[in-house]
């Protein structure tokens, strides 16, 4: 049932903060998969089916972007911008229950929550897919952001899925990190 028209990959080289000072490189890596929703246009209650889906595309784009990134994971996170025919609920069946798996797998660990977000688009729409650290959630210098966007989709009937991994920190993080409960 997994249906993929394209994968993009990115590999951003983050050598200098937004007001242009420079800072140490930070790489971050992102695996985008536009996918057939098959679920679009029509009422589904039982969604089971993208599960397996997400988990082999959680598979093989986790090898990619661990390749791509060329060191260890320290930052992960996944989203999903859903086409106009189709619900939020799509995304979310395709990052909740069975992703997080083969990416902890893939780089080898990751304790925490792995940071999501999902809505429904427009073609060429773009989507921010949220990186935290993968072991210390309360990392808020880890807090980061990848805003992403296939110019062609996602078509009305489309998902893109996107996984993402970081080497480090923002640049120039001055947050620290937060209380261990809250």
């Amino acid at each position: 049932m997994m249906d993929i028209r394209k994968t993009t990959l990115i590999k951003e080289f983050i050598t200098a903060d937004e007001m242009g000072q420079a800072c140490d490189p930070i790489t971050r890596v992102a695996a985008l998969a536009v996918v057939r929703n098959p679920y679009a246009g029509v009422h589904q209650d039982d969604l089971s089916p993208l599960f397996d889906v997400s988990a082999r595309l959680g598979r093989s784009l986790s090898k990619e972007l661990v390749d791509m990134l060329g060191a260890p994971a320290v930052c992960y996170g996944k989203a999903a911008l859903v086409g106009s025919s189709g619900a939020m609920e799509h995304g979310a069946a395709l990052l909740h229950p069975a992703l997080g798996k083969p990416v902890r797998t893939a780089i080898s660990g990751g304790k925490s929550l792995m940071p999501s977000n999902h809505k429904v688009g427009v073609l060429g729409g773009s989507i921010d897919l949220p990186l935290g650290h993968k072991d210390e959630a309360w990392s808020f210098d880890h807090i980061d952001t990848m805003t992403l966007w296939v110019p062609d989709a996602p078509r009305a009937d489309e998902i893109v899925l996107c996984v993402g991994l970081s080497d480090g920190t923002r640049a120039h993080p001055r947050v620290g990190t937060g209380p261990s409960s809250t």
